[in-house]
């Protein structure tokens, strides 16, 4: 047995005063010392944007508690490369999302960037979504057993995990499954609007219907009841193509 206390350090993209944060944070409290950086506004479909072009401004809300003006990305990587750099935390948890981030969702998401931010720093991590926006408490109680797990046994792979859970109260979710993406069909149509000054502006339509959402699919776990799990790889290679694209290009440019 080790004396050592856990530090775990939570992030999300629904901004540092959202329920789903601080319902995890609750709930992690007597197991870790938790440290809260998250932007200081809503910024959902941030994806794993940096800011680069003007400083990154920080104010701390209390002991423990930052709030960052700028991305999930950002706040991450201010945390890791500055606030807790003498001293790293065991995990980055992101979330809870308000809302699901299932299949296509990933590519946009601020709360899995967030976790892939941790990750790409060599921080175990994790993203937390609930598909929905009224049972945290289930979701918080999720990512407790999730953490006590880990302690207990270590994640046994170095992947950045997304974990999404049903908006059920806690006796209703049938269990927990791992699963892969499933995926969409295109967004709807943007909305086309004129602003009070007769303007053109335009809103982005609604998410895709699911296209793959069979067994095995996040979106198919979360439909029958189930907690999804699903390791992400970062690596985008499509490595089963390399030899193909070879041979492509030497008969290009022999």
């Amino acid at each position: 047995m080790t004396d050592k206390v856990l530090k775990i350090l939570l992030s999300n993209d629904d901004g540092v005063h959202a329920e789903g944060i601080h319902a995890m944070a609750d709930a992690l409290g007597n197991l870790a010392h938790v440290t809260i950086v998250a932007p200081d506004r809503n910024r959902s479909g941030a994806s794993n944007s940096l800011t680069l072009e003007q400083p990154l401004r920080v104010k701390a809300l209390s002991e423990r508690i930052y709030s960052v003006q700028g991305t999930p990305t950002d706040c991450v990587h201010f945390a890791l490369n500055e606030l807790m750099k003498d001293e790293l935390p065991d995990l980055v948890l992101s979330g809870i999302n308000h809302g699901a981030n299932l299949g296509d969702d990933v590519l946009y998401s601020g709360t899995v960037a967030a976790a892939m931010e941790g990750h790409f720093l060599g921080v175990q991590s994790i993203a937390f979504s609930l598909a929905g926006k009224v049972n945290f408490q289930t979701a918080a109680i999720v990512a407790k057993q999730m953490v006590e797990q880990h302690l207990k046994a270590p994640i046994p792979t170095n992947k950045l995990l997304n974990v999404n859970i049903p908006d059920l109260s806690l006796d209703e979710i049938k269990g927990i499954c791992t699963t892969r993406l499933g995926a969409r069909h295109h967004a709807e149509p943007m909305l086309k609007q004129q602003d009070p000054r007769g303007c053109d502006i335009y809103w982005l339509g609604p998410p895709g219907k699911e296209q793959d959402a069979g067994e095995g699919t996040d979106f198919y776990a979360i439909e029958q009841g189930f907690v999804s799990v699903t390791p992400i790889q970062v690596d985008l290679t499509a490595h089963e193509s390399l030899p193909t694209m070879n041979r492509w290009l030497q008969d290009t440019y022999q």
